[in-house]
């Protein structure tokens, strides 16, 4: 029974953290210990074949998704020296009829860059990790974690505030639209006959706009006619471009091509840089081996490729995040030269935000590999608060985690520390519960417009795994007759020994 309940309570918190952008693995842990009795060790591999099911469900989901905002305009808009937007209404489309474009809703751009940094924060995390007892870095990780929740709960409520403000505001314009209507038959069969006029520039519009190849959404017909007979009135031959400003072709051309690029949903060089990334980082992992499994060359941190493994591991995951980081400053930088469209919640990514994004992104990995959980707890509230769309910032967050989650799940694994039973099991489970879970989420998200319900999701089970830390430290303190450990030497002898410590030798 406590298999089928564990399996239960998986499946719920697979979807629920998924469509937040969190692995979950505060919560599976405490479930592989307390409910599933397994030791830390095979918990903690347990919990990685979970996350790696329910992220890999949740990045087929995303990557199939849209950007939230699917009405951006080939339009200029001109950034100040101090990276600001200005809206001076100097704006040109390239062509008569308007063409929207979107985005993937994974910032993939983004992605190549923070998720580098984040895995070398967690190896430094992960080498300070090995120095503390096991109460310590457990009770540090309630503590952040709770601080973390806290701040998300208050990013929730402001966020929750105005989302219900934009959803009345737009509940009262529609009643407005709907009392204006006159129920009279011929106001019903004008408007029948406007709709059916409507529907056949629709077709028209996205018949024209597959020739971009870009996703296009039309403009009412009688928008387009009001404005047609104005600029008649007026003597300009520009139609519904009249109110723009004339421009240079060549920047409308160049953001025509940014947009083009980054409207593409599979954008094929990225996805393969994020492949080479995980082959890198799985060949180091299993090489080096780590989290109580034994390297695939049996070299343990008394060796001397010990540290050289190490050193590659930074090498491999800054060096990559310095190249797309600068990769990131300079499109940024043509971007700014052609006035793109950048959005509200876009990052725009100049040396300082860089430096700002690279640090901050680095702590959140050590904090990640400190405390044993997967950044995506504490990135994802990090990425709320600057500004980033809720939506964006899970689907990203959640991509990252795919990366980190595989090789540690397929390492425990293969080196027996976890039936491959269960393993497999809970992988199927978790993978079945973030395809159900997100997609009603996600639905429900789209049909209100309330964003804001994923960060108070996300500050819940932020809370939730603080409770399993502090009753997984308090259950351990009860074993142990309340004896604390002192800190550990790096290279131990007794390191591969689950929950092995000085109090038990102590005991003996």
């Amino acid at each position: 029974w406590n298999d089928i309940l564990g399996a239960f309570i998986a499946f719920l918190v697979a979807g629920v953290a998924t469509s937040c952008g969190v692995g979950g693995g505060g919560i599976y842990v405490p479930l592989g210990i307390i409910l599933l009795r397994f030791a830390s060790k095979p918990a903690s591999g347990l919990s990685q074949a979970s996350i790696f099911g329910a992220s890999l469900g949740g990045f087929l989901l995303n990557i199939r998704s849209h950007h939230p905002n699917k009405k951006i305009r080939n339009v200029a808009q001109k950034i100040d020296t101090e990276g600001r937007r200005i809206d001076d209404n100097v704006q040109n489309d390239d062509n008569s009829s308007p063409i929207y474009y979107t985005r993937p809703l994974i910032d993939y751009d983004m992605a190549l860059f923070l998720a580098p940094m984040e895995m070398a924060g967690a190896v430094l995390g992960v080498i300070i990790q090995k120095l503390m007892p096991n109460w310590l870095f457990l009770s540090l990780a309630a503590v952040i974690l709770g601080i973390t929740s806290f701040k998300t709960f208050q990013k929730f409520s402001s966020s929750y505030k105005i989302d219900r403000e934009n959803r009345d505001n737009a509940d009262i314009t529609r009643s407005v639209l709907a009392a204006s209507v006159e129920p009279s038959s011929s106001g019903i069969t004008s408007k029948r006959e406007d709709n059916k006029e409507n529907k056949e520039y629709e077709n028209n519009v996205n018949t024209k706009s597959k020739h971009h190849d870009v996703e296009a959404v039309y403009v009412d017909k009688e928008t387009l006619d009001k404005s047609l007979e104005n600029d008649a009135e007026n003597g300009s031959h520009n139609g519904i471009l009249a109110q723009y400003i004339d421009e240079d072709d060549e920047k409308v051309t160049k953001r025509r091509e940014f947009l083009e690029s980054d409207s593409r949903q599979y954008p094929l060089e990225k996805l393969a840089y994020l492949l080479i990334l995980w082959i890198g980082l799985a060949v180091i992992t299993f090489l080096k081996g780590g989290k109580g499994v034994q390297s695939l060359l049996k070299i343990h941190c008394t060796s001397p490729w010990y540290p050289v493994l190490i050193v590659c591991q930074f090498l491999w995951t800054i060096g990559f995040a310095v190249v797309f980081g600068l990769r990131l400053v300079k499109n940024h930088e043509a971007k700014v030269a052609c006035q793109y469209p950048f959005l509200e919640t876009d990052v725009l990514w100049d040396a300082s935000k860089l430096r700002f994004y690279a640090s901050f992104t680095f702590i959140a990995g050590v904090v990640a590999g400190l405390i044993g959980i997967g950044g995506g707890m504490v990135l994802g509230p990090l990425m709320l608060v600057l500004g980033i769309h809720p939506r964006v910032s899970s689907a990203t967050t959640a991509t990252m985690i795919v990366l980190t989650s595989s090789s540690v799940a397929i390492m425990f694994v293969t080196s027996g520390l976890v039936p491959w039973e269960y393993a497999v099991f809970f992988f199927c489970v978790c993978f079945s519960g973030a395809l159900v879970g997100k997609k009603y989420i996600d639905t429900y998200i789209k049909k209100t417009g309330m964003s804001s319900i994923l960060i108070g999701i996300l500050a819940t089970i932020i809370g939730v795994a603080t409770i399993g830390c502090i009753v997984i430290v308090l259950l351990n303190l009860s074993k142990a007759d309340w004896c604390l450990d002192g800190f550990k030497k790096f290279c131990d002898a007794n390191d591969l020994a689950d929950d092995f410590s000085e109090c038990s030798m102590r005991r003996l």
